[in-house]
């Protein structure tokens, strides 16, 4: 499928929480936050591949997209498609911001910035405990 005519997919908590691990239930399901620099969360991978949301297997991320924001998480300007992210607002603290998700499953991705490099400005922070790796 692609991001244009993707089924969106819902599941009950308990379907959830036997998908994911505890700490991806936590980010995905919860709008939680991994710690940075995280083993394992893809901050420094510099491999070429597609990221693709745990939850559903949306292809999300592109390595091509991918830079090093010094943040401790994997940062990207741009999503494979706009279609493929959804985003609300977040007042969770003192300021708004903007929290991304995978518009397929809805689980929570992080957040988007407008303070990232060009050409769109953008930094798209997420959680790599919330993503799967394809290599190229």
């Amino acid at each position: 499928m692609t991001a244009t005519n993707r089924t969106k997919i819902t599941r009950t908590t308990a379907e959830w929480k036997a998908l994911l691990t505890p700490e991806q239930f936590y980010v995905a399901r919860q709008e939680g936050t991994e710690r940075p620099f995280s083993p394992g969360n893809f901050h420094d991978n510099k491999k070429k591949g597609i990221y693709a949301c745990v939850g559903c297997n949306t292809p999300l991320w592109s390595s091509a997209h991918k830079y090093d924001s010094g943040t401790g998480w994997p940062s990207f300007w741009q999503p494979v498609d706009e279609k493929v992210v959804a985003t609300t607002t977040d007042f969770k603290l003192l300021y708004p911001r903007t929290e991304v998700h995978c518009a397929t499953c809805g689980s929570h991705q992080g957040h988007v910035f407008k303070d990232g490099p060009a050409p769109t400005g953008l930094r798209y922070c997420i959680n790599g405990v919330v993503l799967k790796f394809i290599p190229a």
